[in-house]
């Protein structure tokens, strides 16, 4: 592996966990999963988004960069490498299509007070899913608060994530197809995904169709 400190990204039923986990057994590297069931904030949000995309993104900020300066400050010398299922980013991303101008302004101000000094991801793989497959995979978990969903989330998140890689060409982002994958159940695509994972590739957007 070339790289320290991987991201796995993509929007909500993408199979970012389920990655995660394959990768970290398969390469004996460390796994961070973001703890997105315990903010509470969640299920209210998905029922009145308005009242409580606010303190939804602050508690996901606050609770993400913790996280990461915990984990990553862990030394583990019989680990190879350090995997991951989101980016701090993502609180930005999130908070760009869910606030209102004069509450983003005042919650970028905070992201980047504490974003300073803050290891970034030397790789970024994001797994791309059109919305009817997002939606199928988010009604096939079952987690409840999650029904609520809306197409229209789906698609401002998604177009979030893709816009941000666009204005930020010093991250190294690998952006891969998966809309024909079934990496858990199919062995040939989670290969696929490995050798992906395991290559080299320069700063900037990387598209990788299968």
């Amino acid at each position: 592996m070339k790289y320290n400190y991987i991201a796995i990204e993509g929007t909500i039923g993408a199979g970012k966990t389920s990655l995660v986990e394959k990768i970290a057994a398969d390469f004996d590297a460390r796994a961070v999963y973001e703890q997105f069931e315990e903010n509470s904030f969640l299920p209210k949000f998905y029922k009145d988004p308005d009242k409580y995309a606010f303190p939804l993104e602050m508690s996901f900020m606050a609770s993400r960069f913790q996280q990461l300066k915990t984990e990553l400050s862990k030394g583990d010398m019989f680990r190879s490498f350090v995997v991951a299922d989101y980016f701090l980013d993502k609180s930005l991303i999130f908070a760009r299509k869910t606030l209102q101008e004069d509450e983003f302004s005042l919650f970028s101000r905070f992201f980047h007070f504490i974003n300073t000094g803050l290891a970034k991801p030397e790789l970024i793989v994001y797994l791309y899913k059109d919305v009817d497959l997002l939606r199928q995979n988010i009604r096939k978990r079952g987690r409840v608060y999650e029904q609520d969903i809306t197409t229209g989330y789906l698609e401002k998140i998604q177009s979030g994530y893709l816009s941000y890689f666009r204005q930020n060409d010093h991250l190294r982002v690998v952006i891969a197809d998966t809309n024909d994958f079934n990496f858990v159940e199919r062995s040939q695509d989670y290969q696929y995904l490995k050798e992906i994972i395991a290559a080299d590739y320069p700063k900037g957007i990387t598209t990788i169709p299968k």
